[in-house]
């Protein structure tokens, strides 16, 4: 018997298996691998969350700057409104917030403060509180006091000062507060504006 000498006693490469041991055939491994048409997929679902949170970010600063710019058009409209009288009463500051709530629209004011304080400058250019009033009917700053915060170019011998402070709380994240730890969610807007009297010496309240 004549062996061929071309011939290899070779056996067939091991077909590839699954975990239970179970084979695979090679095709369908190789369409598999070749087979483009979930990736798309994949990575949407990778990107989708990062896209949403990006969007609900913008869409928060855009609410946030848009509170901050009605409480500083607010605080400095009231306190213009106040500075054209000629003497005011607590009846006539009662009305302010109201005023503030036409401006805040359609933003609710829920939790606002606010603080109306006039101020007389005297020939020293010293600064003391003539009276004030506060959004629940208290006085905030006893008459008499220094008045702090006043602007160096608005600090004139002789005049009267019209103050208005107004502060609202703003909630982050409205659309899911359970994002934030309970207490953090919640940051307030502060503005505080100086307007000089029009007309005279001095805005007296009578009942301040």
């Amino acid at each position: 018997m004549v062996r061929d000498r071309n011939f290899r006693n070779e056996s067939p490469a091991p077909q590839p298996t699954d975990a239970r041991g179970v084979m695979i055939p090679l095709g369908l491994l190789i369409r598999l691998s070749r087979d483009k048409r979930g990736i798309g997929a994949i990575e949407f679902a990778i990107l989708a969350p990062v896209l949403l949170l990006l969007y609900l970010g913008a869409l928060e600063i855009t609410v946030a700057l848009s509170v901050a710019k009605r409480t500083s058009r607010a605080s400095g409209t009231i306190a213009d409104i106040v500075t054209q009288q000629s003497s005011v009463t607590k009846s006539f500051l009662a009305t302010m917030p109201s005023a503030a709530s036409a401006i805040f629209a359609p933003f609710g004011t829920t939790g606002m403060t606010m603080k109306i304080t006039g101020i007389t400058i005297d020939s020293s250019s010293k600064a003391t509180v003539a009276w004030s009033w506060a959004q629940n009917g208290t006085t905030p700053y006893s008459a008499g006091s220094a008045a702090s915060g006043v602007p160096t170019d608005m600090n004139t011998a002789g005049s009267f000062l019209v103050r208005t402070e107004l502060s609202i709380p703003y909630q982050m994240l409205s659309f899911g507060p359970d994002f934030l730890p309970s207490g953090t969610n919640t940051i307030t807007i502060s503005r505080e504006y100086f307007y000089r009297q029009r007309t005279g010496q001095s805005i007296p309240c009578s009942d301040c």
